[in-house]
């Protein structure tokens, strides 16, 4: 308490906190850029049909006919006096090939034919690995979904299509045992389907990633859309 006749001395102002150490600025965050080739298979949250997945093997012949015939590249008939061949389809490979090497192009109708057809492709993969029981179609998405960007042909290298298959060959080594473990899978599935009518999620998640790594190795050294090289990874 003050005392009388003293003059008023204003109380002490709080010290000022010490100034934080100086720490540089972090760099900005960059997240990687996404792969230029999505894949993905809805999870089927119903029971999935155990008769069609019991039979499957006699219910994939149709489509799976048709597939063939698409993606062989050529049919031919025979006979004792004659011989013709036409082409049927295919993966265009070569002459997206030679066009980038010689005329750095990718028409965009070989592109959208190569599009439509491996995502139909896929469709019958994932019906043929039990992943969906609806019956693949040869226009509709269905809960199969693939998709890949049109390339800027002026960004891609000219030499680099002609040994792309080679840069590949790790990545077929490993998806040569993963596609063995994703074999098992699918037959550990089709027991698990019959009993239970589930497609058990963890090997549902594993047979999908190993698809969607196989479909980015064929879009790096087939379809020739990308000069990214894909990664090594399920995801």
């Amino acid at each position: 308490m003050q005392q009388p006749g003293t003059p008023y001395e204003p109380p002490n102002p709080p010290p000022e906190p010490p100034n934080p150490p100086y720490q540089p600025p972090s760099p900005p965050y960059r997240t990687p850029a996404a792969y230029p080739l999505t894949f993905s298979v809805d999870y089927p949250e119903r029971p999935l049909n155990r008769l069609s997945t019991g039979l499957r093997f006699l219910w994939i012949i149709p489509i799976g006919i048709i597939a063939s015939l698409l993606a062989s590249g050529n049919i031919s008939v025979e006979g004792q006096s004659y011989s013709w061949s036409w082409a049927a389809g295919g993966i265009l490979f070569f002459p997206v090939l030679l066009m980038l090497l010689f005329r750095k192009k990718y028409p965009r109708w070989w592109f959208d034919w190569n599009l439509e057809l491996s995502r139909f492709l896929a469709r019958v993969g994932a019906y043929a690995l039990l992943l969906r029981d609806e019956y693949p179609s040869t226009d509709e998405e269905q809960a199969v979904h693939l998709d890949f960007a049109y390339p800027d042909a002026s960004q891609l290298s000219r030499g680099l299509p002609i040994i792309k298959w080679l840069l590949a060959v790790p990545h077929w080594i490993v998806l040569w045992f993963l596609w063995i473990g994703a074999v098992v899978s699918v037959v550990i599935s089709w027991f698990a389907i019959l009993f239970t009518g589930r497609y058990p999620r963890p090997l549902f998640d594993y047979v999908v990633g190993v698809v969607r790594w196989t479909l980015r190795v064929e879009a790096y050294s087939l379809l020739l859309i990308t000069d990214r090289y894909p990664p090594f990874s399920l995801e």
